[in-house]
């Protein structure tokens, strides 16, 4: 859990630099299925389906300051090593 808070904040904190001016989490948490499911919603500015379907490498990203982001393939490597998915949806 710890982990994934973690990734939460993170993911977080990017939208808020980004511009978003309001972040929805939800957490479902299915102990039948073992399961938890974990959506951020963000009203941010979006991403171009290209951009979609790059996010994930590391040395992809939007920031200035730096040439590598590691936030979203963290935490999709995190949850594929859990038997889990990830997925990105988003509209510019």
């Amino acid at each position: 859990m710890r982990e994934i808070a973690l990734h939460v904040m993170d993911i977080t904190e990017n939208g808020i630099t980004a511009g978003s001016d309001l972040i929805q989490i939800l957490i479902d948490e299915n102990r039948i299925e073992n399961l938890i499911k974990v959506v951020i919603k963000d009203y941010g500015k979006g991403m171009s389906p290209e951009m979609v379907r790059t996010v994930t490498d590391p040395f992809i990203t939007t920031r200035t300051t730096r040439r590598i982001g590691l936030g979203l393939s963290l935490w999709k490597e995190a949850a594929k090593r859990c038997g889990g998915d990830f997925s990105i949806e988003s509209e510019p």
